[in-house]
């Protein structure tokens, strides 16, 4: 299936139990489509949500709802039956919002272009979190429920692990020249991947977060643009030539290209709620939604032996507390910090319809 957006989109996200897909554009509209096998996918909703693009999406409140973030600092709650704004957050943070993503029913993360993370409880209808963890745009964020620890990633070349518990930049990582662009958490939690722009596949052991303990170039020279986890051994990678690879980690490598959006960069990828489907956008203003088993077929003959990828690493789970040596990227000047969630007036009723 493919939809034609008309304009460039940013982000995707599937709804969590039905058959509906949403995009936010550069126009700064949100679009709603409902989508099934062998037919043609119908748009049920087009909202003007933001005066700048629509940068970043996701469903909430069990998919009544839609949250958005966009370059003009707002970020918006929109009831997908009517279309109507539930609340608007005009100053959610200081700089454009680039990234959302969603932790548990409760709560998501936002991240922003001068790398502050705020985490946001729907439940108490505030920001009960914020980091100050980077220098330049918060480039993507994954979330490990099990210890309550943000992984985000920046252009500033680190990558930060923030604790929501202590509310607290707990370590982050040295420079790095493959400026990290995605990150996933695999192997049942003991390896965190990033993606990046030469290309090349960073591992991280969980605990040992000040460099990468191995690098995998296979993909290079296209850059890495977003990583979605197939399962503990398997990542779905989306490059700026515009292929969708299977790739296997530890032992690392490239299992199969399963398909090819464009010859444009693959924006975003996301599943569906039932996992049928991938769905992909990229610069030519299309959203392709895949059948996943027809991707994957043949894959599972390539699957890598258990025995084989287990790593020699280090597993323990303790965080390094202690901060880095300062490593800036030449030419970059620290950005103000920004204030927490509390001195926010009007973030405390922000989520009080959801």
């Amino acid at each position: 299936m493919e939809i034609d957006l008309g304009k460039l989109p940013f982000d995707l996200d599937f709804h969590p139990s039905n058959n509906l897909v949403a995009a936010g554009l550069i126009t700064g509209q949100l679009l709603l489509y409902n989508y099934a096998p062998e037919s043609t996918p119908q748009r049920l909703l087009e909202v003007n949500a933001h005066t700048e693009s629509c940068r970043a999406l996701r469903f909430v409140n069990e998919g009544r709802a839609i949250i958005t973030g966009s370059p003009d600092c707002s970020i918006l709650a929109t009831d997908i039956e009517t279309g109507a704004a539930i609340a608007r957050l005009e100053n959610s943070h200081e700089a454009a919002v680039n990234r959302i993503v969603k932790l548990t029913e409760s709560t998501i993360a936002s991240g922003d272009d001068e790398g502050c993370i705020k985490v946001w409880d729907t439940r108490q209808r505030t920001c009960c979190n914020t980091f100050k963890a980077h220098e330049d745009y918060i480039s993507d964020m994954t979330f490990a429920s099990d210890s309550m620890k943000l992984i985000g990633t920046s252009g500033d070349g680190t990558l930060s692990v923030c604790n929501v518990r202590s509310n607290k930049v707990q370590t982050c990582s040295e420079f790095c020249e493959d400026e990290p662009l995605s990150v996933v958490i695999m192997k049942n939690g003991r390896k965190v991947i990033c993606g990046t722009q030469t290309g090349a596949l960073l591992l991280y052991s969980w605990g040992f977060f000040k460099d990468c303990s191995d690098r995998f170039v296979d993909l290079s020279p296209n850059s890495v643009d977003v990583l979605l986890k197939l399962d503990e051994d398997r990542v779905i990678t989306g490059s700026d030539n515009g292929i969708i690879s299977l790739v296997g980690i530890l032992p690392n490598r490239i299992i199969q290209p399963i398909a090819e959006h464009s010859e444009y960069p693959v924006e975003r990828l996301a599943f569906s709620h039932d996992r049928k489907f991938l769905g992909s956008i990229s610069h030519d203003n299309t959203l392709k939604i895949w059948d996943l088993e027809d991707l994957l077929q043949g894959s599972e003959n390539n699957l890598p032996n258990h025995s084989a990828a287990l790593d020699s690493d280090s597993d323990g789970m303790e965080v390094d507390d202690s901060k880095p040596k300062s490593s800036r990227v030449p030419g970059r000047t620290k950005t103000k910090s920004v204030s927490k969630g509390q001195k926010f007036g009007s973030s405390n009723n922000f989520f009080a319809d959801l």
